[in-house]
């Protein structure tokens, strides 16, 4: 029987995280390269990714950062290129990458629907699709969904392409786990609840304090715990999935969101 350390430690295995260099991607990559995995932090924001992968590298982490558009189904075999180049190995997907532009239906437009959608969802089967590839070759892998308490309840007017996706990620994880169970890759799902991101704080932009402080104060109010998550509460349930604390667990979706579905 393995120690708890023995089953945390992820040394020698290579990991990928898209959206990887802020908000959840960012508590998700330190984790994984804190317990030895070499990571690979896929973001289309360039500058993001080269800011977090030089701050982990110095730390004493092995990372490298990569322009990815999710969006884009040859930079998706890029990232997956990349990773084999760079580290050898393609053991840990982290499908974290993801938008939610607000707009009622009655003016969301089919680009505007389409745009969520291959970030949100198409990426997720991309990703899936070509990692699997080089995971059935080397005997088994991981693969992490991000996808969000709204793929299990409604969210609020506005983001019924983001609901749509993330149900769709979450469906398209059970299914595949199904396809990719006997050759050992195990597909696994995490629902966010209120995570504390820079794209949270972005929804905000043009509110008033008063505005921010009245909408705070309802949604702490629908979540038992009374405060919003941290990403670093999201890195370590990656990384529990990631482990060999997680050998026996596929197709399943861990929900984490200080209780608000409970309301």
């Amino acid at each position: 029987m393995k120690t708890t350390s023995e089953l945390l430690n992820l040394n020698g295995k290579a990991a990928i995280v898209t959206g990887g260099a802020k908000g959840i991607g960012y508590g998700i990559s330190y984790r994984l390269a804190e317990a030895g995995a070499k990571v690979l932090i896929a973001d289309i924001d360039e500058a993001a990714v080269h800011a977090t992968e030089q701050e982990l590298n110095q730390k004493g982490f092995t990372t490298v950062g990569l322009k990815v558009d999710v969006s884009s189904e040859e930079d998706i075999k890029k990232m997956i290129a990349t990773c084999q180049e760079k580290f050898g190995t393609v053991d840990i997907v982290v499908n974290n990458a993801g938008i939610y532009p607000p707009a009622p239906v009655a003016q969301m437009t089919a680009d505007q629907f389409e745009k969520v959608m291959h970030v949100n969802l198409r990426s997720v089967f991309l990703s899936t699709k070509y990692a699997a590839e080089v995971m059935k070759s080397q005997g088994g892998g991981r693969i992490i969904n991000i996808t969000s308490i709204d793929a299990l309840h409604p969210s609020m007017v506005g983001l019924a392409h983001y609901d749509a996706s993330k149900h769709g990620v979450w469906g398209f994880t059970k299914n595949s786990a199904l396809e990719l169970a006997e050759h050992n890759i195990l597909v696994n799902a995490i629902a966010p609840g209120g995570i504390t991101t820079p794209g949270v704080s972005a929804m905000s932009q043009g509110a008033s304090a008063e505005q921010m402080a009245a909408s705070t104060k309802a949604f702490m109010a629908k979540i038992p715990l009374h405060r919003m998550g941290e990403p670093d509460e999201i890195g370590t349930v990656t990384l529990f999935l990631a482990s060999d604390m997680a050998t026996y667990m596929t197709g399943s979706q861990i929900v984490v969101d200080g209780g608000a579905l409970l309301s």
